[in-house]
């Protein structure tokens, strides 16, 4: 039996990258999942390749409007028949130093990030509070304390840890764990999609990255998706409002 035979999950932006890698690892221990992401063929599809005999789907949706999260939960609820875990996770990158950053590149990282998670959260936690349990795993970053030409996406991430800590407070008495991870250095599209920007090999770029941490090499999805098992298992019932920092020791100093 699997930690997660039964439960349903849900989890933005998990077309690929972390959210993916979290996916696969929700649905091997037999859970099943919910993919939502922005392009829904591209959800879909990569729901067809979770592994598992649960059923799994892909939900086309953007987290900023409420609206469609509104209807992308009805759809879960009505096609999987329930709703036990959320991971927040969809995110994007609008990078700039701040006399350079736009009303819109702040505008829509904190739509992504910040009002995303509220709007999902939102609406399980009705789902949640009924049946008196659910988990919601938000995702953060060591960027939230602080990160050169990020002053949207930091403050976007350090929101998603006080956000956690009072939705742990609130939800807390009806059996409602909320944690968060924040992430180092992941290997994922998003991280070399900035290498590309700095003009640098990705190869390069992930063995400097891996330079600035304790155990000398880069995280990879597979890494987040472990934390995040662990954070909405029954094994971690009595940890909530917790921000775990997954970075290879990056801010050890």
């Amino acid at each position: 039996m699997g930690r997660f035979d039964g439960r349903v999950a849900v989890i933005t932006g998990a077309a690929r990258g972390i959210g993916f890698g979290a996916a696969t690892r929700f649905a091997e221990e037999g859970a099943s999942v919910a993919i939502l992401d922005l392009d829904e063929s591209a959800a879909a599809e990569a729901a067809t390749k979770l592994p598992g005999e649960a059923k799994h789907i892909g939900v086309g949706a953007n987290v900023g409007r409420s609206a469609d999260v509104d209807a992308a939960v009805g759809r879960v609820v009505e096609e999987l028949g329930g709703l036990h875990i959320v991971m927040n996770n969809a995110g994007v990158t609008r990078d700039n130093l701040l006399f350079k950053m736009t009303e819109d590149d702040w505008d829509v990282v904190m739509n992504v990030h910040l009002k995303g998670a509220f709007l999902l959260s939102k609406a399980a936690q009705a789902h949640f509070v009924a049946q008196k349990y659910g988990k919601i795993v938000n995702v953060s970053s060591t960027s939230a304390l602080g990160n050169r030409g990020q002053a949207n996406y930091s403050a976007a991430k350090m929101g998603i840890q006080g956000f956690t800590r009072t939705l742990a407070i609130e939800l807390g008495p009806f059996g409602v764990n909320v944690n968060a991870i924040a992430p180092g250095f992941i290997a994922t599209e998003m991280t070399d999609a900035t290498a590309a920007r700095l003009k640098l090999d990705v190869d390069e770029f992930r063995r400097l990255s891996a330079e600035h941490n304790a155990v000398k090499r880069v995280g990879h999805p597979e890494d987040i998706a472990a934390a995040a098992a662990f954070l909405a298992s029954d094994e971690a019932s009595y940890i909530t409002g917790q921000t775990l920092y997954v970075d290879g020791g990056a801010t050890l100093g």
